[in-house]
């Protein structure tokens, strides 16, 4: 199976296990990621099955180290009002949520969660331009239609994943034009990225893939990476990580490994008491203490790494 299907599908069944939607919406959503009733029923089992996993309160993680501060002073200026925009694609046209920072200090992507574009995510974009990053967030379903063009969230899930495939997939296509339309809209200034959940999954990819153009910074929140090959690259990553994921994780070793063989500077954080999405201030699983510390964490981040 597809390392993005699974990805996707497990967290269709913590969703369902922590009580967001029921056993019948969980079993469709999992339907459209192509799997079968049997191989979904296994799934949901393995998961709690609508049972919050109790367990995972006591998880710790061992590669990582355990954080509760932020590394200092960040300064935030009001959010940026956001605007939508469009831009060339690879064979399409790429949509976008773009925020303008007065005086940039660096331009940064925003790659959003498994739900496409969110109010999170125009939140945090014009956030991170209110803290002087001139930023934008690519739709990673422009290629039909965009977010708004799938209210229904299974068959949005779906088409994600398809854009997300490895081979034939459009969506570090589109990452990468939309990091081009960055050097047009704040030419000069060196380029970040950071993404959420599946959005942190693809901030790896696109280390993976290496230039052009050129990343000097990455901060994916959360995210696993299924090819860890990062020679291609040379930013600097702070790898941010949920104390009690313990799904993703089990990915850090992994990450590790192949930062450290392509000698990148990096940094791997995991915040104490909170679980995956952590950051999304919409959602069951915020924490305002360690979001906002994370937050700072990757301003420092780019503070170091895009002057």
């Amino acid at each position: 199976m597809d390392p993005n299907a699974l990805y996707l599908a497990e967290e269709v069944a913590e969703n369902h296990r922590d009580g967001h939607f029921s056993r019948r919406e969980a079993m469709r959503r999992l339907a459209y990621l192509g799997f079968s009733a049997v191989g979904a029923s296994a799934l949901l089992a393995a998961c709690g099955d609508g049972k919050k996993d109790t367990a995972s309160s006591q998880a710790t993680t061992t590669v990582a180290p355990v954080v509760t501060t932020a590394p200092g002073p960040t300064t935030t200026g009001p959010p940026v009002a956001t605007q939508n925009i469009t831009y060339p694609g690879k064979g399409h046209t790429v949509m976008g949520v773009f925020a303008p920072a007065a005086s940039p200090k660096g331009a940064v992507l925003v790659i959003h969660e498994n739900r496409g574009i969110t109010d999170f995510v125009r939140t945090i974009t014009g956030k991170i331009a209110g803290s002087g990053y001139t930023a934008l967030a690519v739709d990673l379903l422009s290629p039909q239609g965009g977010t708004a063009a799938h209210p229904d969230p299974a068959e949005l899930q779906s088409v994600l994943l398809g854009n997300a495939q490895e081979v034939g997939g459009t969506a570090v296509d589109d990452t990468k034009s939309s990091l081009e339309e960055l050097q047009r809209r704040a030419p000069g200034q060196k380029l970040g990225a950071t993404g959420f959940c599946f959005g942190g999954n693809m901030v790896w990819a696109l280390l993976a893939a290496g230039d052009p153009p050129p990343l000097s910074a990455a901060v994916p929140f959360y995210g696993q990476t299924n090819n860890p090959l990062f020679g291609k690259s040379k930013a600097a990553v702070l790898a941010i990580y949920a104390e009690l994921d313990t799904r993703v994780n089990a990915n850090q070793a992994q990450a590790r490994l192949g930062l450290e063989t392509a000698k990148l500077t990096f940094d791997m954080k995991t915040f104490p008491g909170v679980n995956h999405a952590f950051m999304n201030n919409t959602g069951a699983a915020y924490n305002q203490v360690q979001a906002d510390a994370a937050y700072a964490a990757m301003m420092d981040w780019f503070g170091r790494y895009l002057k």
